[in-house]
């Protein structure tokens, strides 16, 4: 059947019908990291932020091209998880903003869309790299706009559009070396080519079904709800949490949140031109709600009295901020004392986590490899925290982004400092100086991680060929830095040859964590190896309890 229109109810089925494309496929895509190391997670990444945006589309009771697609792009912004996460929530959002004065939509607005969405993302990076899923969503887009010239059947047109998306994956080997090297395509590259995919079988009639337990909503397996219930309130500043939605024609965000900034603290404020979500913790609930009125209408508004105890914010299901943190979370949430520094951290293993808290990190977000936090979690984290300013360490090169993006969202001083590694940050938390200026402290953070260097030793999942090296599945793998630098049999034979490569004569210290694969005794050869050879080196061996790294090594 020919459709030259589509409404907002087709809409709504074919964004989710893509997104349950890309959730059956997503450990396909987590094969295609370029490193055969047990932690590609684009797949999962992608899926958890498109189903994010599914779970927001879900809850709508009216159905338009609108409310559509403003849902869609706040759920992504606020899901959004790794690099790639958040350069899809990028592309949703301009999609989002170049309909929302549209009731129905032509194959010309859906090109319009997608290149808006382009240019959003490309806006989003920093250093765009060609061979990567902007690449793909670039040419499918130009693609869009040339077809929806002469097309206006909405079939034809995705089929077109979902054809040069495939011819765009295709070349990404030849335009970034190390895909090609690999013998991969771009991982999140794929995954755009399945949303559009799953589009194209809602049109055609046989829209994607979920493969899982998943039904529209994420898992939430590993998370640890905050414990409200052992919070002290008798101090409590602001006691009402106030959640609404804003529906609008034009609204604005920013501007909405420093209208109501002075009537109390912990704020989000996020959305759409159409679409604002707002938290806030107030003594004037009725105040901040008479402001909302005045852009727009409200809808899921809910007012719970903090300092009642066993109220029902204890209910999970009323609770939209809960954040996958550790246990000490809740002894930060409402703490009376204005201090100089927060500092927040992502980390994994019980050891490194102690370490930071030890260190005096207010939250260490549990994740890192294979657990992205999303926007969201490092929001919430941000907004329990009652200081004058907020460091944000990712720990991660694939957190950066997400942090980047909760920082811009957020109404305090949050400053993210750029950690790819858990050495990176446990240097960055000892830096910081409570006694200086925050930019100080910024920039003397960037400039001390800049002398650690990190090895990690792993082993590989897969059969490929790297940088010409021939790797087996099973194969010990030392990395430093990021990159291959030796494969063996042996991890203790991989350890030694990875601390050669990283000690020189102008190293003074060098730090072991062992993952959580491994017993004290195990490292005996390694602490004996170290001492011996390097004893110009302070050395000192933790246990971190990391999952899939059998050691993360730092050397300043």
């Amino acid at each position: 059947m020919k459709v030259n229109n589509i409404d907002g109810l087709m809409l709504k089925e074919m964004f989710i019908s893509g997104a349950y494309e890309l959730e059956n496929n997503k450990e396909s895509i987590n094969a295609l990291n370029v490193f055969p190391v047990p932690d590609g997670d684009t797949g999962t990444n992608m899926s958890a932020t498109i189903m994010s945006a599914v779970s927001e589309v879900n809850k709508l009771q009216k159905v338009t091209i609108q409310s559509v697609v403003s849902a869609a792009a706040m759920g992504s912004l606020m899901g959004a998880r790794g690099n790639s996460g958040v350069i899809l929530s990028q592309l949703m959002r301009g999609f989002s903003k170049s309909l929302k004065e549209k009731e129905t939509i032509s194959t010309r607005d859906f090109s319009n869309a997608l290149k808006e969405g382009v240019n959003i993302a490309y806006r989003a990076v920093m250093k765009p790299t060609e061979g990567t899923i902007l690449t793909v969503a670039r040419e499918s887009a130009d693609r869009a706009l040339e077809v929806s010239k002469t097309e206006n059947d909405f079939e034809n047109f995705i089929e077109k559009v979902f054809e040069q998306s495939q011819i765009s994956l295709n070349r990404t080997p030849n335009l970034l070396p190390v895909l090609k090297d690999a013998g991969v395509v771009d991982s999140g590259g794929k995954g755009l080519v399945l949303i559009y995919s799953g589009m194209l079988k809602r049109l055609k009639g046989i829209p994607v079904e979920l493969n899982g337990e998943l039904k529209g909503e994420l898992k939430t397996d590993n998370k640890k709800p905050i414990a409200y219930e052992n919070l002290d309130t008798s101090n409590i500043k602001y006691g009402y949490c106030t959640e609404f939605f804003i529906k609008t024609k034009n609204g604005n965000p920013d501007e909405f949140k420093n209208k109501i900034s002075k009537y109390g603290d912990s704020m989000i404020v996020v959305g759409t031109e159409n679409l604002i979500k707002v938290h806030i913790h107030t003594n004037e609930p009725g105040t901040v709600l008479q402001q909302a009125l005045k852009i727009g209408e409200l809808s899921k508004v809910k007012i719970d009295n903090m300092r009642e105890q066993h109220s029902h914010i204890l209910d999970e299901e009323s609770s939209n901020l809960n954040v996958s943190v550790d246990e000490n979370l809740n002894n930060n949430i409402q703490d009376n004392e204005l201090k100089d520094y927060g500092l927040i951290t992502v980390a994994i293993g019980d050891g490194i986590k102690k370490i930071f808290k030890e260190l005096g990190v207010d939250i260490v977000i549990e994740g890192g490899q294979t657990m992205n936090p999303s926007t969201h979690d490092i929001l919430d984290a941000i907004n329990s925290i009652n200081a004058k300013n907020i460091f944000v360490l990712p720990n991660n090169g694939n957190i950066i982004m997400a942090a980047e993006q909760a920082e811009k969202v957020s109404g305090k001083n949050v400053t993210v400092i750029p950690t790819k590694s858990i050495p990176q940050g446990i240097t960055a938390v000892v830096t910081l100086n409570p006694e200086a200026a925050p930019e100080e402290n910024k920039n003397e953070m960037i400039e001390a991680i800049k002398g650690v260097k990190t090895g990690q030793i792993t082993y590989a999942v897969r059969n490929t060929t790297f940088e010409d090296v021939d790797i087996k599945e099973g194969n010990i793998l030392g990395m430093v830095d990021g990159k291959l630098i030796k494969t063996g049999d042996n991890i203790d034979e991989v350890t030694k040859e990875i601390i050669d490569s990283m000690i020189d004569e102008s190293s003074e210290l060098v730090t072991v964590f062992f993952g959580n694969n491994l017993k004290e005794e195990d490292t005996s050869d390694i602490k004996e190896y170290i001492s011996s050879k390097y004893g110009n080196c302070d050395l000192s061996i933790n246990y971190g309890g990391q999952p899939l790294y059998y050691y993360i090594i730092s050397v300043e």
